[in-house]
């Protein structure tokens, strides 16, 4: 008896997916227009202004302290709780985890792994540049810095640029960057805009960051979503590589299921009959296993012997109407007579 396989969570996710197969046409992938390679040229020459302006102990640099003596933390201390939750909007672990809720609902909606691929591949960017960036540079924050005026670079740290800063950019902004519509986009992004700017100035508040890293938080975030069109044909090429491994994966379990039993075949078997000669056989079809039970009795017919009309007593719906008679003789018999002596 062959019984339907239960689908699996990840199946019924897969089905839905499978449900439209073309992306849906109100979707428009960005591309690196001319205008946005100005503005990532731009932004990337300022990140690079703002480095050089640190490493050489520059304005920026005085500036830094006089931000970090004046202590706002102790300047409004009545937002001191506020601000302590308000950064949290810039941590690369709770923020991922609702950027990534309201994407997979995306996803389901249009039916495209896109919206997450995105952002796997920009939190992947934002891993290896911003985190290369604070070890190869190794600067201090304000509450371990050693000499005052100092840049602190190259002492062991990994402040420089401001993660919570560019975290902000980076995961408020890609929701701006996957928009369907230019008003919704306008509004997503100055939405990301005051968001990622609240969180930068929270952490120069709270001390834990230069003002200079913050801005280098910044551009750091910038320059990611603006490269992002870069990697759309390898994020499209990593979507059709898991729908084929999807595919295969499902015709590896079709291909594992056991298949039903086919039921075996009738073999003719070959008798021999009666008066033909030995060589000759004639194949003769074995009959049904039902066939060879003995046939019942039509219902209008009572089991066993049946008599003859002579024999047979009439039979009203009320019973027999002639009296039992014992020395009734049957029709076409003559009594015997009895033999006289002498």
């Amino acid at each position: 008896m062959r019984t339907e396989r239960k689908l699996t969570r990840l199946d019924r996710v897969f089905a839905r997916l499978d449900r439209e197969p073309e992306r849906p046409a109100h979707i428009d992938v960005p591309r690196m227009s001319r205008h946005r390679v100005v503005l990532f040229a731009s932004t990337l020459a300022f990140y690079a202004a703002i480095v050089w302006a640190v490493v050489i102990t520059s304005w920026l640099v005085r500036l830094d302290w006089q931000v970090m003596f004046f202590r706002p933390y102790q300047q409004w201390p009545e937002i001191h709780a506020f601000l302590d939750y308000y950064v949290v909007l810039g941590q690369r672990g709770p923020t991922a985890v609702m950027i990534a809720a309201w994407l997979g609902w995306r996803s389901w909606r249009q039916h495209t792994l896109r919206p997450l691929l995105t952002l796997g591949a920009s939190l992947l960017l934002l891993n290896l540049t911003v985190g290369a960036a604070k070890i190869s540079m190794g600067r201090l924050g304000p509450h371990y810095a050693t000499s005052v005026g100092s840049n602190e670079m190259w002492l062991g740290g990994d402040i420089f640029p401001s993660g919570h800063t560019a975290n902000a950019v980076v995961t408020w902004g890609i929701l701006a960057y996957l928009a369907s519509t230019p008003r919704a986009r306008r509004w997503l992004s100055a939405l990301s805009a005051v968001v990622s700017l609240g969180v930068g100035l929270t952490t120069v508040y709270l001390g834990t960051h230069w003002l200079s890293d913050v801005v280098l938080g910044w551009a750091a975030g910038l320059l990611i979503l603006l490269a992002l069109p870069w990697f759309e044909p390898l994020i499209a090429r990593a979507e059709s590589g898991i729908f084929d491994l999807r595919d295969a994966w499902r015709d590896r379990r079709r291909g594992a299921s056991p298949a039903p039993a086919p039921a075996p075949a009738e073999v003719p078997v070959p008798l021999t009959p009666i008066g033909s000669p030995a060589g000759e056989q004639e194949p003769v079809v074995r009959e049904p296993v039902a066939a060879s039970r003995p046939a019942r009795p039509p219902g209008h017919m009572a089991p066993g012997p049946h008599l003859s009309r002579s024999e047979r007593t009439p039979v009203t719906p009320l019973g027999s109407r002639r009296p039992p008679q014992s020395d009734r003789v049957t029709r076409g018999t003559q009594p015997a007579r009895p033999l006289a002596g002498g």
